[in-house]
């Protein structure tokens, strides 16, 4: 058996053991991830000591960076739904607008609001805002079909945001591995996303709202725990960390004599700064005088850190995957298959995710891995680093089924049966994936 095939088999049976171990024993994909990894070394050659040293080198340096980003994502998430900031936003823009643009405002709000809150949070917090705003316009006998119309659209900013454009931690990570530009990648991801949105949100939902009937009831949000405030300060909350990672652009395109005095634009630039400052404006724009208070400051907390430890445990261990997968050698033999196999960079970046993605069930796990594989195919071939990004984010959402958690979430919010959730939920995950790939093998012809 040649090299080359025993890497490959042995990739495949590391990422079979997590499937089966995720689907049929029940594993939490933290622990699936790890048997994978332990599983790909042993069976590739790899000594179980030096198996074990890439599991935590990955690991490490997956969270030394992402960790930070994803508790700091997810505390601003939780100030804005405590406080109900990201719910001002969205019922000022859904309860007045037309019915007919509801789900066009319905999918801009979610690409608003969405920018800073991870893809959990965005859906928990604006799902129910959309139903209640689908309710107030429509008759029983229409309430589902109109439901769906407003939803798909919000889910469909909401998944776009968390598979293209920084700050959410997937593109972020591929930006790091790939020593992509962070603005440029926003900007690209932004310029991608949008019409991928319009078409698996506001176009998709037209269609497939007739042929589906949801029956069970919409899950509500928790209370918010103060008076709401007002817009400009939500939105300025919403906004500010994104303004603050693409003004790092500025000082790299300022003429030589300015450059030194917009300096430190490019040290607010960075993710994590970003985000602690937007955490510390956010804390007194929200919650008031009063936010130092113990209850608000146990409230914010306990809301951002219950779904931390699960998700920083999956990255590390989709981290963990990544990196025995590089020391076995397979992102060699990807970058000596595309420089001589002919094979495209961004096609493979796509198809690699995607495989990642169907076999873990989470977007962030497989681009952590795909990325992590992907530097020396992007070296050889001299391919866009920006457009590698968003080909790997667009492969991470493709057909969210029953291992992805968040099939499970959209389903009781849309409340659809596990059929009619594949019909809808599954189908825009993949229209995402597939649009997006179209758009970035289009964008390359230009970049």
């Amino acid at each position: 058996m040649s090299d080359d095939l025993r890497l490959v088999l042995a990739a495949l049976l590391g990422i079979g053991l997590a499937i089966a171990l995720i689907v049929r024993g029940r594993f939490h994909p933290f622990l699936a991830l790890l048997c994978g990894a332990f599983a790909v070394g042993i069976a590739v050659g790899m000594p179980v000591a030096e198996t074990a040293k890439a599991v935590q080198k990955g690991a490490g340096d997956v969270l030394g960076g992402t960790g930070l980003v994803v508790a700091l994502g997810l505390s601003l998430g939780a100030m804005l739904q405590l406080s109900d900031g990201a719910g001002v936003l969205a019922r000022m823009a859904l309860h007045h607008g037309r019915p007919a643009a509801a789900p066009w405002l319905s999918m801009a709000v979610s690409l608003l609001i969405g920018l800073p809150l991870f893809f959990e949070t965005g859906v928990v917090l604006l799902l129910p805002i959309a139903a209640a705003a689908a309710a107030a316009m429509t008759g029983p006998a229409d309430a589902g079909t109109t439901r769906l119309r407003l939803l798909l659209p919000a889910l469909a900013g909401l998944s776009t945001l968390h598979a293209l454009v920084p700050p959410h931690p997937g593109p972020l990570l591929a930006v790091d591995a790939l020593h992509a530009s962070l603005p440029r990648t926003m900007l690209y991801g932004l310029l991608i996303g949008v019409p991928t949105a319009i078409v698996a949100g506001p176009l998709f939902a037209l269609w497939i709202a007739r042929r589906v009937r949801p029956d069970a009831p919409v899950m509500t949000p928790a209370a918010p725990i103060v008076t709401a405030p007002g817009v400009g300060r939500a939105l300025l909350c919403v906004l500010l960390p994104v303004v603050l990672i693409a003004a790092g652009q500025i000082a790299a395109v300022a003429p030589p004599a300015l450059a030194p005095h917009l300096a430190w634009l490019g040290l607010a630039s960075n993710p994590v700064l970003a985000l602690v400052l937007a955490n510390l404006v956010a804390l007194p724009l929200l919650f008031g005088c009063g936010f130092s208070a113990p209850a608000i400051q146990g409230a914010i907390w306990k809301e951002a850190m219950a779904p931390a430890g699960a998700i920083i445990l999956a990255i590390g261990a989709g981290g963990a995957l990544k990196q025995v997968l590089v020391s076995a050698g397979l992102a060699d033999f990807l970058a000596h298959l595309a420089a001589h196999g002919g094979i495209p960079a961004l096609p493979m970046a796509w198809a690699v995710a995607v495989c990642i993605r169907l076999a873990t069930g989470s977007a962030t796990v497989a681009t952590i891995t795909a990325a992590g594989i992907m530097p020396g195919v992007v070296a050889a071939t001299g391919a866009s680093p920006e457009l590698t990004v968003l080909a790997i984010g667009a492969g991470s959402v493709f057909f969210s089924h029953v291992n992805d958690p968040g099939f499970w979430l959209v389903r009781s919010y849309l409340g659809t049966s596990t059929p009619d959730t594949f019909r809808t939920w599954s189908v825009l995950e993949t229209l995402i994936s597939v649009v997006g790939l179209a758009l970035v093998l289009a964008a390359g012809w230009i970049v």
